[in-house]
Formats: C-alpha cells, sequence, structure tokens
C-alpha cells in the first residue's frame, strides 16, 4: 500500500439507540482498519449526525434540548463501539464547533464560486427521511425509501440550493469511465439509473427550524445531509492542515448503507468536484440484516439488543458471526440459533478445541516447551495464504477471507486426527513428535495474527498463551513466515477460548 489508508463509516443518525446493524458496518471498517495498520499509515473514521428536524423532534418529545439530547445519546454509541473493541482514530460529533467551521466554509466557498444560490422550494418532504422527494418518485403518494414509506408533506420555504443538476453530466461520464467506485454492482446499477433520468438542483437549508448549522450571514440552518456528509473533511485537514489532508485524501473506502447511497454516490461526489477535490476511491453499499425477511431497524422496533448478544456469546464472537454469516453487500438473515451454532460449531470445535488440544499436549509431552522444528509441509503448501487474505480482506470479501483462514485451522485439526500425537509419544518417536507440535504452535501463531483484525481479543490471548512477546501487529510480509516461532518458547495453558454454549430451551 503505496499511500495512506483512510476508512470511513457512516456517521450514525442519533434519534433513538444504536442496534447491531451499527456495530456491523464499524466492525467492517474496524476490519478493514486493522488490517491495513500492518502496512502502513492509517486513519479510521467514525461518528453522529446530529443535527435535523428529527433529532429536534425526538428531544422535544423527551423534554431536553436537542443539545441536551445528543450529549446523552452519543456516549451509548461510544459504549457500543468500545464493547466491540473498535479502533476509530477519531470519532467526530456534527455539533462540534470543528466541524460547524468546516460546514460554513464550504457553504461560503460554494456560494462565493456560484455554486449555491437563492430560491424557493416547494416540493415534496419526509420528515423521517429527512428528504427531499419529486413528485415522480413518491410511491403512492408516499417515501419511496422501502424502509420507510412514510407520507410526505408539501413545503414552500425560502432555501439555498446547490447547483446539483450541473454535474449530471460529469457524474454519468465518471460512472461509467469508473465501473468499480460503487460497490455492488446494484447500487451502482440504481444511480447509473437515476443518473441518466436527470438531476434536480437540492434545497441545502432550512428556514422553519433552528436545530443546525447557521447559514453564514443568517437565512435558516443547513440541510442535515448536506452539513452531515462534510464530516469527513473535518478531522483529516480540509482547508486547515494542507499537509494532513493530502496524505489521507480520497478515501480509501466509504462505507455505508445501501439506503443511503444516493447521497454519498451523487451529492457526494459533486460537492467535492465544487470544491476541487478528488472523489472517494470507492463507496460500498452494504445490505441489511434481516430477522424474518425484514431489515432490523429502530424505526421498525425490531432491533435485536446488542449489548445483551455480547454478554452472551462474547463480542468477537459476535464479530466473527457478523463477518462469517453473509457475504458483505448482500443482505443475510440473524437469528441467535445461528449464532449458536457457528459458536460452539466454528469457534468452539474448529478453532477453541484446536487451541486448547495443542497447548495441552505440549504441556504434558514438553512442558509447556515449543520443540525443536522438523521436516513440514505447512510453509509450503500455505505459503500464499497470508496475501490470499489480504486480499480477499481488501476486496471487501470478508466471508470469503474467514473460509480461507479456516484452511489452515481444518489442516491442523486433521493434522491432530492423522499423526495421532498420543500414539507418537506411547511410542517414543521424539523427533516426529517434536515436528508435529512445533507446525501445531506455528499455525496457531498464524492464526492468532489472520484472525487479529477479526477478533482482537480472542487473537491476543491465544498470542499471550503462545507465549510470545513480539507484536501481533506486526507486517505480515515480515510476520507470516513458516518457522517464525522461537523453540523453547515457553506457553501456558489458559483460559478456553470459547466455552460451549447450550441453545435456550
Amino acid at each position: 500500500m503505496s499511500r495512506a489508508f483512510y476508512v470511513t463509516t457512516p456517521i450514525y443518525y442519533i434519534n433513538g439507540n444504536p442496534h447491531i446493524g451499527h456495530a456491523y458496518t464499524t466492525i467492517v471498517a474496524d476490519v478493514l482498519a486493522r488490517t491495513a495498520r500492518t502496512k502502513g499509515d492509517t486513519f479510521f473514521l467514525t461518528g453522529t449526525d446530529e443535527h435535523g428536524q428529527k433529532v429536534a423532534d425526538a428531544a422535544g418529545e423527551a423534554g431536553v434540548t436537542p443539545q441536551e439530547w445528543c450529549d446523552r445519546l452519543v456516549p451509548k454509541w461510544q459504549n457500543l463501539f468500545a464493547l466491540f473493541n473498535i479502533s476509530y482514530d477519531d470519532f467526530i460529533r456534527t455539533t462540534e464547533p470543528r466541524h460547524e467551521r468546516i460546514v460554513q466554509r464550504v457553504f461560503e466557498h460554494l456560494r462565493e464560486k456560484g455554486d449555491v444560490y437563492r430560491g424557493v422550494y416547494e416540493g415534496w418532504y419526509c420528515s423521517n427521511d429527512e428528504t427531499f422527494w419529486p413528485e415522480s418518485k413518491l410511491v403512492e403518494g408516499r417515501c419511496p425509501n422501502p424502509e420507510c414509506r412514510r407520507e410526505v408533506q408539501w413545503l414552500s420555504e425560502d432555501s439555498w440550493f446547490f447547483k446539483l443538476s450541473k454535474y449530471n453530466d460529469r457524474l454519468l461520464t465518471y460512472f461509467k469511465e469508473n465501473p468499480t467506485w460503487v460497490r455492488p454492482r446494484s447500487a451502482y446499477n440504481e444511480m447509473v439509473a437515476m443518473l441518466e433520468e436527470g438531476l434536480e438542483d437540492l434545497s441545502i437549508s432550512r428556514s422553519k427550524f433552528d436545530w443546525g448549522i447557521s447559514i453564514p450571514g443568517g437565512g435558516g440552518v443547513i440541510y442535515v445531509w448536506f452539513d452531515a456528509i462534510l464530516n469527513y473533511l473535518t478531522p483529516v485537514g480540509w482547508s486547515e492542515d494542507e499537509e494532513r489532508f493530502g496524505r489521507y485524501w480520497p478515501p480509501s473506502v466509504q462505507l455505508v448503507g445501501k439506503e443511503i447511497a444516493r447521497f454519498h454516490t451523487i451529492l457526494w461526489p459533486a460537492l467535492l468536484w465544487a470544491l476541487d477535490l478528488q472523489a472517494p476511491k470507492l463507496v460500498f453499499a452494504h445490505g441489511w440484516i434481516t430477522l424474518d425477511g425484514q431489515k432490523i431497524g429502530k424505526s421498525l422496533g425490531n432491533a435485536a439488543d446488542v449489548f445483551t448478544l455480547v454478554e452472551t456469546f462474547s463480542a468477537d464472537a459476535m464479530r466473527y458471526f457478523l463477518l462469517r454469516e453473509g457475504h458483505f453487500g448482500s443482505d443475510f438473515s440473524y437469528s441467535e440459533t445461528k449464532i449458536h451454532q457457528r459458536y460452539n460449531d466454528e469457534l468452539g470445535n474448529d478453532l477453541g478445541n484446536l487451541f486448547r488440544r495443542t497447548l495441552s499436549m505440549l504441556e504434558k509431552y514438553r512442558n509447556g516447551l515449543v520443540p525443536q522444528p522438523g521436516d513440514s509441509h505447512f510453509g509450503e503448501r500455505f505459503s500464499d495464504l497470508p496475501k490470499r487474505i489480504d486480499t480477499l480482506i481488501f476486496n471487501l470479501q470478508f466471508r470469503d477471507a474467514l473460509e480461507a483462514t479456516w484452511e489452515l485451522v481444518t489442516a491442523l485439526n486433521r493434522e491432530i486426527d492423522e499423526k495421532k500425537p498420543w500414539v507418537l509419544a506411547k511410542a517414543e518417536n521424539a523427533v516426529a513428535l517434536d515436528a508435529l507440535l512445533y507446525d501445531l504452535c506455528e499455525g496457531l501463531r498464524w492464526l492468532a495474527i489472520l484472525l487479529a483484525p477479526f477478533m482482537p481479543e480472542k487473537a491476543r490471548e491465544m498470542w499471550r498463551q503462545l507465549g510470545l512477546e513480539t507484536d501481533i501487529d506486526d507486517a505480515w510480509e515480515s510476520s507470516l513466515v513458516w518457522g517464525g516461532l522461537a523453540a523453547g518458547t515457553q506457553t501456558s495453558v489458559g483460559d478456553v477460548l470459547f466455552a460451549r454454549l447450550e441453545l435456550p430451551g
């Protein structure tokens, strides 16, 4: 990786409590960031979107000010991310002065350039999505967002507009010349169809409520989406730290839910071009976690209590399940039964049992000391595994990356079953037993490194029990070389990685 890696999540709208869907996107970004850090300079941004009418309404219902409402909710998101060991480099809040300063500066720049102008907005508005819709997009007079479908209201008010239509042709050309910059293909096709229909200029201010960033010179507040989407500029120093901004811009990967893809792949690049900036390298609009075929979400009232799930299964087991259960980009269904099955079968039996059996046999036969290596086929057989997994991770094929990792888990378990170390010990075949025990321990060292981005807490526990003092996050090119485990390393049998759980009922 020749340049700094910059990965972002959407900033999460805090009109309610966080749920498993929010954890999902953030875990994906965390896996990317942790892997990228083994290669070089990396910046991982997440945060909260705190302006807009929905936040003001929720605060009013709770009998507090919008700022008090946000200050009450933000710690819940930060606690969620801490629970999942999310290694973000910055957590941005759109109510922070540093962000307000950037948004107002962008507005002034666009106004001076002529890309922002005064007008009167008349049209349909969905207060739930905080989105303006042309009448042609409404579905039976309701919001066209399939997750919403609420009634819309007719608004007429003085407004500032961004000349989005000015960038229609450039956007369409960019999409066709860069067919992989928006993924998956379904999202790309949807955006191209929208561009081929033609874009209208976008109202970017509101004058009938005041919870937002004030327009420089007065005239209302800035539209929540215009405000929120600029968050990606603030922490990397746009207009304030040229060296820092040049190091990180453009973003390498921007992760969004598919329901907000159009803001990030149509409005966002147009705004960036208006500022003479590059569009992100990749915007990935992932699918939904469903329950009985219905998207999990706050507004639907079916959001799983993610804190309870972590208490039951552990954070790392939930990280594993979310990335292993479905292909990233597609919808997938969740149930506690499915989590139990993967937990017991793959984490408990395949990995956890392999780890404990190996260290127990090493303790029994060699007093916990890693023996000298012998002849081994593992180094050659798995020489390409780190590169394959690295490529799959950066291609956002997390399920495939875990399946590739499990090839090594399966091979090590098979090695025990076929070579039967207890038989070798009884026959006093010390050379063969040493070679086998070494390969098992070295394979576990590799697994700890490869799984560290996915299950950081359990990987470090493996590292500790293996008696390793080097950095688990060292560059893969140097650390994932077969034979890197020093003979004589003192291991210890510690806690079970994944204690078996009984299915409820």
